[in-house]
């Protein structure tokens, strides 16, 4: 058997995002959005089942075969990080390793718009950075914390399934509690977080019902709160926290939720065509009267058309990010136009910037 750790090691040096290991094949790295088969023998499932049981110990094993699915973190000697999920899949064990970088880069490094530094300033209330899984939602958030621990003295309490990005105490203070260790469940950890005396409380993910309540009370109370969803858009993030609600509740939550977002960043990646390396594109939601009004009055399809004409307040939709980042070089046409949300338009757009560009 291979080593797991010399897999990772190997990883590292490829520059790969991602490690998956599967029974009956090599392992395989991800690298600038491309899977490739790495040069050890193929895994077998004692091999897999032996690579868990090195990294979490027969207890959680023992939670692995039970629940199927396991969520925890992995660290090498040499400090570099990994979050990891094992599985089972066709009764054999499948492990995916995303890649934590040491050190957390700056909004600017991660080419986020300027809007998103501004949202760190917020006193209270609710910010979400939503996108599919991959997209950076995690990275994006931990550069967030990052700008508020350089500038205020603040007490932040984060609550993470698993830790990913290992956070200092620099002006803030800063406590990092891991799902299944250090806390039971997201929501059993945001029960008691308001007791902690928190300025700032960073949820991984509001996964289900007792989650989203329990984020959305905490920002109630006068917090600042970051959290994720798997969702790709502004008005799709709105409207998937009022459906988790049972429909009698839907109302109320509207009110609330009208009352305490924020805002909404929704990102996704983009493979860059002038470097190595990877970019986001974005859609920013920013909760003027105008946004509150539609929520609170279940007008949540007229979300869009605030966005497209509050460019002036820094809100833009994911199109015209695209667009942007099109136009300064760093996205491919045929990969804008497919991956947008109405590609007819989106070719016209690119014809007309490349007119406007004299090209």
């Amino acid at each position: 058997m291979t080593e797991v750790k010399i897999i990772l090691a190997e990883a590292i040096e490829k520059g790969a995002s991602d490690v998956h290991i599967n029974v009956g094949m090599p392992p395989i790295i991800r690298t600038n959005t491309e899977l490739i088969e790495m040069d050890f023998p193929v895994v077998t499932d004692s091999d897999a089942q032996k690579m868990v049981l090195a990294m979490v110990g027969q207890e959680r094993f023992s939670k692995l075969q039970e629940g199927r699915d396991l969520d925890f973190s992995t660290m090498l000697d040499d400090g570099n990080r990994f979050r990891v999920n094992a599985h089972y899949q066709r009764e054999t064990i499948g492990i995916s390793f995303r890649v934590i970088p040491n050190l957390i880069p700056s909004l600017d490094e991660l080419n986020l718009p300027p809007i998103v530094k501004e949202l760190t300033d917020l006193p209270r209330g609710l910010i979400l950075v939503t996108g599919h899984t991959g997209s950076g939602k995690s990275t994006t958030l931990a550069a967030m914390i990052g700008v508020i621990n350089q500038k205020y003295r603040k007490r932040i309490v984060t609550l993470e399934d698993p830790i990913e990005y290992l956070l200092e105490n620099k002006n803030c203070m800063i406590e990092q509690r891991e799902i299944g260790s250090d806390c039971p469940t997201f929501a059993s950890g945001l029960r008691h977080v308001l007791r902690q005396d928190p300025d700032i409380i960073m949820v991984g993910e509001m996964r289900d019902l007792e989650t989203t309540s329990s984020t959305i009370t905490a920002a109630e109370t006068g917090h600042l709160v970051f959290s994720t969803l798997h969702t790709i858009n502004a008005s799709q993030t709105v409207e998937r926290i009022i459906d988790i609600y049972p429909g009698s509740q839907q109302n109320q939550i509207r009110t609330m939720l009208a009352n305490t977002l924020q805002a909404v960043v929704s990102q996704t990646l983009f493979r860059r065509v002038d470097e190595a390396g990877m970019i986001p594109c974005t859609e920013i939601l920013l909760c003027t009267s105008a946004v509150r009004n539609c929520i609170r009055e279940n007008r949540i399809f007229e979300i869009p058309n605030v966005i497209e004409t509050s460019r002036r307040l820094g809100m833009h939709n994911m199109d015209s990010s695209i667009v942007e980042m099109h136009s300064k070089g760093y996205v491919d046409t045929e990969e804008a136009i497919t991956r947008s949300s109405n590609p007819g338009k989106m070719e016209k757009d690119l014809a007309a910037q490349r007119v406007g560009a004299g090209r």
